[in-house]
């Protein structure tokens, strides 16, 4: 079957779409870039905690070690929805790779802190995390969401090449200033907010370890970042890890993990998954 889901798929989906209460929450690419995580008026914080201490020189480090953890699967990711910022919550899947990432996590050096983004797929894993590892400070911010898709979002992959060719050709356009009709950002856009936004976390913890909790496609301009010669087309299964050290003195980002889903022996993801 190519292109259109056949009418009882459809039915299916429609259910699923109500059942698990897909919001599309709007946010404009300017007002996607904050960077201040502690401070800002659009952070929420679960905790009311004070903000994260000052970076210490006694770890004698110039590099911030921080963890990027994708969430876990969601039903859109098991129907191939592109979901970009729709809110939607984890299946129960997802729910099990978040206890089973949560878990290796806590077994390994404690976090200063833990970030995340503020979508619901995103903030029940990294709340997960932040409880396994007893850490209180827990911070949700939209400059971690996932790349706005424009017209694209809440389609299937298959339909979107029917039903908005324009945007699935932005989408797959190998020119990353172009940007997906509808609002939808450009993979430039994307990668400077989340790129920036982790130089301020490294900035905040020079000599610490932190968690990051966010989405497939900022995971994937992350990785570029660090490593921009790579040309390899990425995979970010759910709840895969990625370690980053990030000098905030320098500005130089080293990859040192990559796509890390030990943990998920018994659960388990899709190959295809995306966002």
């Amino acid at each position: 079957m190519c292109g259109f889901l056949e009418a009882a798929n459809y039915m299916q989906l429609a259910s699923l779409l109500h059942k698990f209460r897909y919001i599309y929450i709007p946010l404009s690419v300017a007002a996607l870039k904050v960077v201040d995580a502690t401070t800002t008026s659009s952070d929420r914080a679960t905790h009311p905690v004070p903000p994260p201490p000052a970076a210490s020189s006694s770890h004698g480090e110039d590099f911030a070690k921080v963890v990027v953890v994708r969430h876990g699967e969601t039903a859109g990711n098991a129907l191939r929805i592109i979901q970009g910022q729709m809110d939607i919550e984890l299946n129960e899947t997802g729910r099990q790779q978040a206890v089973m990432v949560a878990r290796r996590l806590a077994n390994e050096a404690k976090p200063a802190a833990v970030y995340s983004s503020d979508l619901k797929r995103v903030a029940y894993t990294a709340q997960t995390i932040a409880t396994a590892c007893n850490v209180s400070n827990l911070v949700l911010n939209p400059a971690l969401r996932e790349r706005h898709m424009g017209d694209l979002h809440g389609l299937t992959f298959d339909d979107a090449v029917r039903s908005k060719p324009d945007a699935y050709k932005a989408f797959t356009s190998e020119d990353r200033s172009q940007e997906i009709p509808g609002g939808g950002e450009s993979l430039d856009q994307l990668s400077d907010r989340c790129v920036s936004y982790l130089n301020t976390i490294a900035s905040k913890h020079k000599g610490e370890r932190v968690i990051v909790v966010t989405h497939g496609a900022s995971i994937e301009e992350l990785c570029r970042h660090a490593d921009p010669t790579s040309s390899v087309r990425m995979r970010i299964p759910n709840t895969s890890i990625c370690v980053f050290h990030i000098s905030s003195t320098t500005g130089h980002w080293i990859l040192k993990k990559f796509g890390d889903v030990a943990h998920l022996k018994k659960v388990s993801f899709p190959k295809t998954a995306f966002n």
